[in-house]
């Protein structure tokens, strides 16, 4: 009996070392809290809110781009350059018959409006019969009503080109005005025309009882100039006078937002001496025009040239 019991406290023993030992070669897991993940928690608004940091954030991404793109183009500007492309003066690129032209020209000198005159006439290189053009540069501010010139002017010996006229008036005043030149004189039938898109005239002439039916062709007449105006003489009672004047050679000038002058005064085949004319009748009705509130010099500069030619300057003399 008593040796049953030993042999089963033995087993029970060898038992209990066995599972000692099991658990001593088992790894030991420690064991931590869990340790929840801090949410960010995000203020309603100011500073600590969600779209601020986010704006925060965008904008260093920004700047960062920014930098790097400043790094390479001092990187692109560091690269060797080749030699600059040499250009060419203007007159060298103009052609053969200009510059033989601006060779009769004296560098720096200023002409007298006569001696300009012929001069031009000599220097225009095309084979065409060429316009002899002024333009003058005047101390105005076009943006001041009083000194915004515009007006009229009959040149003496006419500007060389065919003038077309066209009349819209009342059917006895149409009949005076074709008798006086006109090549359209018409009364409801010119509306009919313009409905249509057809303008074959250079010139329109209205009188003011009839100014208004023409409003509703002020986007079609208006930016090529054809819209009548008082101030051009092409609204008036008179459509007699205004036709004989259209034909005989009436021009209107006005300065441009550049406060400068800009006109036609006839034609090379005119000759010296009728160009010399229609230069001083154009002169005069300028001196004429100087406001009354103007401060400095009203001409500053004044150039002659033809069609495609050497400009020539002219001496002052019109203050």
């Amino acid at each position: 009996m008593w040796e049953d019991l030993s042999a089963c406290t033995t087993e029970r023993i060898f038992m209990a070392e066995e599972e000692a030992k099991k658990i001593e070669e088992t790894p030991v897991v420690e064991t931590t809290e869990e340790v929840a993940e801090e949410k960010e928690t995000f203020a309603k608004s100011g500073k600590k809110s969600k779209k601020h940091i986010e704006e925060v954030k965008a904008e260093e991404e920004r700047q960062e781009r920014k930098k790097e793109r400043i790094e390479a183009d001092k990187a692109a500007a560091e690269k060797p350059k080749g030699a600059k492309p040499v250009t060419r003066p203007v007159l060298e690129r103009r052609g053969k018959k200009y510059q033989e032209a601006h060779k009769l020209i004296e560098k720096g000198k200023i002409y007298t409006l006569k001696d300009g005159v012929e001069l031009a006439i000599k220097t225009s290189p095309v084979k065409f019969d060429a316009s002899l053009e002024a333009h003058v540069r005047l101390g105005v501010d076009p943006r001041q009503a009083d000194q915004n010139i515009r007006t009229t002017l009959v040149l003496p010996n006419g500007n060389g080109k065919t003038v077309r006229v066209a009349v819209f008036a009342p059917l006895d005043v149409a009949k005076a005005a074709k008798a006086a030149g006109a090549d359209i004189a018409e009364d409801e039938e010119f509306l009919k025309r313009l409905e249509k898109g057809e303008i074959e005239f250079d010139v329109l002439i209205s009188t003011p009882q009839y100014m208004p039916k023409l409003g509703k062709f002020a986007r079609l007449l208006g930016p090529k100039g054809l819209m009548p105006n008082p101030k051009a003489g092409t609204v008036t009672a008179d459509v007699e006078k205004a036709v004989k004047e259209a034909k005989a050679g009436k021009v209107e000038y006005r300065v441009d937002k550049q406060a400068i002058v800009h006109i036609g005064l006839g034609k090379v085949s005119f000759g010296a001496d009728k160009l010399f004319e229609n230069a001083e009748a154009f002169f005069e009705s300028l001196k004429a025009q100087k406001p009354a509130s103007i401060k400095g010099s009203y001409v500053k500069s004044v150039y002659l040239t033809t069609s495609m030619g050497p400009s020539i300057q002219i001496e002052n003399l019109y203050n």
